[in-house]
């Protein structure tokens, strides 16, 4: 079996890269070649920008595939280039959409994949919705072999996942942890989110590709276990061996201060989520996510303190952070006076 990855080297894609090559694929990546480290063994590369559309066609124009799958796929412009390609290529299309997708506010707390897709606060999630729906039209109209994969939050060893942080990653809220200065969270820390480990993803992933009964489908695929944020965040605490100072403020307020958190918060961290995966687990019967959010964590942030290359300082977060908990806390002054 033959499958092409679209990408293939990131915080998802690694881990599913890597699955399948063990699963015995025989796997393509075609992706600008920048992170020639996170190939696994056995992958082969097909150096080139995908939008560089008649480059990629010509590398690819007698090669046919059982899976192509695009990771790196955001807007419809990007799924037409990608029908253009592939129409006749592949026995199946996988395009990585979002679960951030899924209706906000939630009318029922547990999403199951008949959830609406509507998202008013992030225009990534209204792009993903856009090319869902571009590419069930293809399937309806031309049988084009489409199947829809939803991640929520998913994180691996490179990342530490958080409710609130800077354009520079996570080092910088990490590194207020460790100092024993307060961090944010968004609300009361009390709404529940779901955080999926890469290498539970990449089972369920690996166990659709070729899988017939996943065609026309769409399908999320997360972990089954929901923490509060305050809970993640003394997960976090503990595998640093310190108490998290925690600090919560209205996700509004937040939203208000900075735009670039619209979307992640309103649009996403801010509203409680509880997945239902039976689908899932129908179509790769004895699938289910092992790597519990404690355990995972500390791989994370193992792998984060012994690689200072990844410990980038956000200076400009930081200051936010500061100025946020500063006026939050002027505003209690003033009612107590």
């Amino acid at each position: 079996m033959r499958a092409l990855f679209i990408g293939g080297t990131g915080t998802i894609s690694t881990a599913v890269s890597k699955l399948a090559i063990e699963n015995g694929w025989e796997l393509y990546l075609l992706n600008r070649g920048n992170r020639p480290e996170r190939v696994p063994d056995g992958a082969r590369v097909i150096q080139c920008d995908i939008s560089q559309e008649k480059e990629a066609a010509k590398l690819l124009e007698d090669m046919t595939f059982d899976v192509v799958a695009d990771f790196i796929a955001f807007v419809p412009e990007q799924i037409e280039r990608d029908i253009r390609l592939f129409a006749g290529k592949t026995a199946q299309f996988i395009f990585i959409s979002s679960a951030s997708a899924y209706q906000k506010p939630l009318s029922h707390y547990r999403i199951t994949e008949s959830t609406p897709l509507a998202n008013p606060y992030w225009e990534y999630s209204r792009n993903k919705i856009a090319c869902e729906e571009r590419l069930m039209h293809e399937y309806r109209n031309t049988g084009f072999p489409i199947t829809i994969v939803r991640p929520s939050h998913t994180y691996d060893e490179r990342s530490v996942p958080l409710a609130v942080h800077g354009r520079k990653g996570s080092w910088q809220v990490i590194h207020r942890i460790m100092q024993g200065k307060p961090v944010i969270i968004h609300g009361d820390g009390s709404s529940l989110w779901t955080l999926t480990h890469s290498s539970d993803f990449a089972k369920a992933f690996v166990g659709i590709m070729g899988n017939p009964a996943a065609i026309g489908e769409a399908v999320h695929i997360t972990s089954d276990e929901s923490l509060s944020w305050d809970a993640i965040y003394d997960a976090i605490g503990r595998a640093l061996g310190v108490t998290v100072k925690k600090v919560h403020v209205a996700s509004d307020f937040l939203a208000a201060c900075n735009p670039d958190l619209r979307g992640s918060l309103l649009g996403d961290k801010a509203h409680s989520v509880v997945f239902d995966n039976s689908k899932i687990k129908r179509l790769v019967p004895g699938f289910t996510a092992t790597m519990r959010f404690d355990q995972g964590v500390r791989l994370s942030i193992d792998y984060l303190l012994s690689h200072p290359e990844l410990q980038v300082e956000d200076v400009e977060f930081d200051r936010f952070c500061d100025k946020v908990i500063a006026a939050q806390s002027e505003a209690f002054k003033i009612f107590q006076s």
